[in-house]
């Protein structure tokens, strides 16, 4: 069976005062996710803002990594695979250590 579908994430960035808040919006056309992340720039460092980009956005996604993985596995569970996730094998399945 082949898929083909498209996403849409948004990065959305704000700095204010050494702070950088990130939020990604992610539109599955049937699901929207939003999840947010900061960094705040210590007061004996240089205020570099492409840093403070660079870091609330990763922990942005990775928030929403974790809640896309999270749905992931509640729908693995309710399309009748009642194994609980384990490590990641290469392929990205769970790896159940077969």
């Amino acid at each position: 069976m082949s898929h083909t579908t498209e996403w849409t994430a948004r990065v959305h960035l704000f700095e204010e005062d050494r702070s950088t808040t990130a939020r990604v919006d992610l539109d599955t056309g049937t699901t929207r996710l939003t999840e947010r992340g900061t960094a705040r720039c210590n007061p004996v460092d240089t205020d570099v803002p492409e840093i403070g980009d660079e870091l609330a956005a990763a922990r942005a996604l990775e928030k929403l990594a974790g809640r896309l993985k999270g749905i992931a596995y509640q729908d693995m569970k309710a399309a009748g695979n009642d194994r609980a996730p384990g490590t990641e094998a290469e392929d990205g399945w769970p790896d159940m250590g077969r």
